[in-house]
């Protein structure tokens, strides 16, 4: 918006008319004194001259908008108000338009909607000029005003907690952010100008004392702020300015937690990073998309939310914006897309709201698309600006900053009940340690999760040497398979279904991975046929290509493949259904050029069962598919 759209009036010459009474002479003077002071841009003693103008003269109607412009303009919008209501009583017969206008936008900023409403409509109707930047922004007032009036006789049930003095201070604590278990928060804490990172543990459901996260990213030169924690806790993403390394003002950086310690932070580089201003980061729960706020060209507005996709040599590609499913001619601000994976939380002022910056949800549906942005409601949202929310991994708790009343400092850390309409999708999560199973050592191992139902891999990283923990979420209503792989040890395989039903009960693991010897056995829980029959189902793939792997990684090993089922049926008919399983993983090794001369296969039956046959759930455990390391 031009400033001439801000200060409709300022700087014009005005000599009031009428008989010049020593009064009016003063007020005359005091006004010219204002118009010398508006030149300089000093606006607190422009707005001393103004009134002591309309002291001197309260008919002085240009005096009392002038005041309004200024106060406007300072985000004054109680004093604007007072003022362009005090212009009106003076003519509102022959006031300009643009009157209307100025304060309408001060009632909306002061969440004063009927009257604001009322306002902004009859700009619109006697408004004659064709500015239409001006035009485009009294429409956006308008559907503010509409939707607000409704907004608010529909209130969301809304009841602020502070975290409490276990996490807040007496200086500025913000910008909250937490892993997909919900036990680590790190936020930004703001000392004598300084901004940096601190960190609280869940313990026993209290927070832990916070510490600062760690010497490596936080600095005393720099303000490092804005920050995006991956589900897992290893990865932080965060925003750094004004930094040697940087290649605009503000750039986006990440750390990798290296066992119990914080890695040297590193700038994430072109073209993800530009001259201009790129920050709040926001990572995807699976770590390949980068959500974050630029003003570079190319975008719908002055800050539009952008994404940047991991490549597969490991650097982010060319940033995409979001395109007008998000973005709008105004600001868009601070997204945090949920660890569901769908579901964006971001601020706008751009979207239909009550004033200022509202925060708003988008759901990204199966093709790919963002749903049309939700305002969250009243009161979560008012005239005031809502910006920083985050959700937890359960959905039930909003965070955000504020500066509420009997807080503890200058901003703390607070939370609320999500309301039902606006939680995101519900989500679970498998975590654990792998182990070696003869020394009980921490093992590097890679860990996989992949929805079987669409192909996408939901993570893929390594454990740590010095740790040996993984954290991978799991949206519900998919079927994962889940292995953990390494060097010189056969891998671990699990698969977890996760219907609609499913309570989002975490999935807690104590992995031990054994070394490669002969007669050692692996059960394939990712291996699918349909019933009575011996076709590989295509979600089959992500097993038998975890044990092509191992096979050409291991090229002295031979295995046996082995066939199993249930005691249902005739017994015959079993043996050989569960042998014809087994070659159909025998044959596709084969195709993936495992040499015959390494492997074997045989069917089972049912003579093998790992569990009784008494349930359908035990049945289900013994109509599987292994392999048996038969030389080494």
């Amino acid at each position: 918006m031009k400033k001439t759209l801000l200060l409709f009036f300022l700087l014009f010459v005005v000599v009031h008319a009428g008989a010049q009474t020593t009064n009016i002479k003063k007020a005359q003077t005091n006004f010219d004194k204002a118009q010398n002071y508006l030149k300089q841009d000093n606006y607190d003693l422009a707005v001393s001259a103004l009134l002591e103008t309309v002291k001197e003269d309260p008919s002085f109607q240009f005096a009392f908008i002038q005041l309004g412009d200024i106060n406007r303009r300072t985000k004054n919008f109680d004093a604007a108000k007072t003022a362009y209501l005090n212009a009106l009583n003076l003519g509102a017969d022959k006031a300009d338009p643009r009157l209307y206008y100025g304060l309408a936008e001060s009632e909306l900023n002061t969440g004063n909607y009927l009257n604001a409403l009322k306002h902004i409509e009859l700009f619109i109707k006697n408004y004659k000029g064709n500015d239409k930047d001006f035009i485009n922004k009294a429409n956006k007032y308008l559907k503010d005003c509409e939707f607000a009036v409704l907004a608010i006789k529909s209130p969301q049930k809304y009841e602020p907690v502070n975290l409490g003095k276990e996490i807040n201070s007496s200086y500025r604590d913000y910008f909250p952010s937490i892993t997909a278990d919900g036990e680590k928060l790190i936020f930004s804490r703001n000392i004598d100008g300084n901004e940096d990172f601190f960190i609280s543990s869940k313990i026993n459901k209290e927070w832990t004392t916070p510490t600062p996260l760690s010497d490596k990213i936080n600095t005393s030169k720099f303000n490092e702020g804005a920050q995006s924690i991956s589900p897992d806790g290893l990865y932080l993403f965060f925003t750094g300015c004004n930094r040697p390394d940087g290649l605009g003002r503000c750039d986006i950086y990440v750390s990798h937690k290296e066992g119990n310690n914080w890695g040297e932070p590193f700038n994430l580089g072109a073209p993800l990073n530009s001259p201009f201003w790129d920050s709040q980061p926001a990572i995807s729960p699976d770590g390949t998309t980068l959500y974050f706020v630029s003003n570079r060209p190319g975008g719908l507005g002055g800050y539009d939310i952008w994404k940047s996709t991991l490549k597969s040599d490991g650097y982010w590609g060319v940033p995409q914006n979001l395109g007008p499913e998000i973005n709008t001619p105004y600001d868009e601000h601070t997204p945090f897309i949920h660890p569901d994976g769908k579901t964006l939380y971001f601020s706008s002022d751009g979207w239909p709201g009550l004033g200022n910056k509202d925060v708003f949800l988008s759901r990204l549906d199966d093709a790919g698309h963002w749903g049309k942005p939700e305002n969250l409601g009243y009161p979560i949202n008012t005239f005031n600006e809502e910006t920083g929310l985050i959700v937890t991994p359960d959905g039930t708790e909003g965070l955000f900053s504020s500066n509420l009343k009997r807080g503890f400092g200058d901003m703390d850390i607070y939370q609320f009940k999500m309301p039902e309409n606006k939680k995101p999708l519900p989500i679970t999560y498998v975590k654990g340690i792998v182990k070696d199973k003869e020394t009980g050592a921490f093992v590097e191992a890679k860990v996989q999760v992949v929805n079987l139902k669409n192909g996408k891999t939901e993570y893929n990283d390594y454990t740590s040497k010095e740790t040996g923990d993984f954290l991978a979420v799991m949206p519900i209503g998919g079927n994962y398979a889940f292995n953990a792989s390494s060097d010189g040890y056969l891998f671990y395989s699990e698969n977890y279904e996760l219907n609609s039903s499913y309570t989002n009960k975490p999935f807690l693991l104590k992995i031990l991975l054994e070394k490669l010897k002969v007669g050692t056995n692996v059960i394939l829980k990712n291996i699918f046929f349909n019933t009575n029959q011996y076709s590989l189902l295509p979600a089959s793939v992500t097993e038998l290509t975890t044990l092509v792997d191992l096979l050409n990684n291991n090229a002295n090993i031979s295995i046996e493949i082995q066939g199993h089922t249930d005691d249902v049926g005739n017994v015959k008919d079993n043996e050989k259904l569960s042998m014809q399983r087994a070659k159909a993983v025998y044959d596709y090794l084969l195709e993936h050029k495992i040499a015959a001369e390494r492997l074997t296969y045989k069917g089972y039956g049912e003579s093998k069962p790992i569990t009784s046959n008494s349930t359908e759930e035990n049945r289900k455990l013994n109509r599987r598919t292994s392999f048996v390391i038969s030389k080494l």
